[in-house]
């Protein structure tokens, strides 16, 4: 039996028809419904209202998304936007506090408002919900075992929505406490976008994970979607682990996506839970 919690915090719409439903003066514009249908004409979908600024913020994700802006650079003001948009400023910042609540823009006090990026303190562990018993999360160092180009599996291809087959690179890692593995991670990545990843890079790079992706690769994690079921550890996940065979284990597989709900990352990770715990906050 498994628990199946997607990551909510991080959704995003995919961008739709760009200007069509705005008004020079930032009203919505409305939308009726022709009456006038041929008697032949097949039965239609009414067309669906979106507010105008979430209009906005598609456009904004689309600009993201073409990398008109980077991870960790200032976005133009609500004054700017508003008139590159021609609306109000309101409908500016209301689609920017929609973003900065999904964590996509992060505000700062009197300097403006950036493109959030995975090298933040507060979103570099967004995705790990690993805490010690005491509360706290843990100061996590990683150990490469192995990184390599390889040809998906069904699932894999599955998973990340490629053809089976298809190049992808698989990295398993330990993630440490101190001395103690805690971790053991098998990610799967497609090929074609994360070209020159190997393990002298992997070894080489000192920040987060996701990081690297957006900083070399132009991949950023924006959601992510997990199951979770208990196991029994393996013998060699249990080595690995120093751990006894058919210890309990947490099994954590998350897919994460980037922008256009598009997935770019498969892991499977392997929990011990004996000073750990997995936590999440639920509202």
């Amino acid at each position: 039996m498994s628990y199946t919690r997607v990551l909510r915090d991080n959704a995003v719409m995919v961008p739709p028809a760009e200007t069509a439903a705005m008004q020079r003066d930032g009203a919505p514009r409305e939308r009726g419904v022709d009456t006038a249908v041929p008697a032949a004409a097949p039965a239609a979908a009414l067309p669906t209202f979106v507010p105008l600024y979430q209009q906005i913020k598609s456009l904004l994700l689309r600009s993201l998304q073409l990398g008109e802006w980077q991870p960790g650079q200032p976005i133009p003001s609500e004054v700017e936007l508003a008139a590159r948009f021609k609306v109000s400023q309101g409908t500016v910042r209301k689609a920017i506090d929609e973003m900065a609540a999904e964590n996509l823009v992060i505000r700062r006090q009197g300097k403006g408002t950036f493109v959030a990026t995975h090298a933040e303190e507060g979103t570099r562990y967004r995705f790990l919900r690993l805490a010690t018993d005491a509360g706290a999360p843990p100061l996590l160092r990683r150990r490469l075992l192995d990184c390599r180009r390889m040809r998906s599996s069904d699932d894999v291809a599955r998973a990340l929505h490629l053809d089976p087959g298809d190049a992808v690179v698989e990295v398993r890692r330990l993630l440490l406490d101190g001395e103690t593995p805690v971790v053991l991670d098998d990610l799967w990545l497609p090929g074609a976008e994360f070209k020159g990843l190997d393990a002298a890079r992997l070894e080489q790079w000192r920040g987060p994970l996701y990081r690297l992706f957006e900083a070399e690769y132009a991949v950023r994690m924006i959601r992510a979607e997990e199951k979770i079921r208990a196991v029994a550890a393996g013998p060699e996940d249990a080595a690995l682990l120093q751990l006894p065979p058919g210890a309990p284990l947490l099994l954590v597989e998350r897919r994460s996506f980037t922008y256009g709900d598009r997935p770019v990352e498969l892991r499977r990770g392997l929990y011990q839970t004996a000073c750990h715990h997995y936590r999440n906050e639920l509202s």
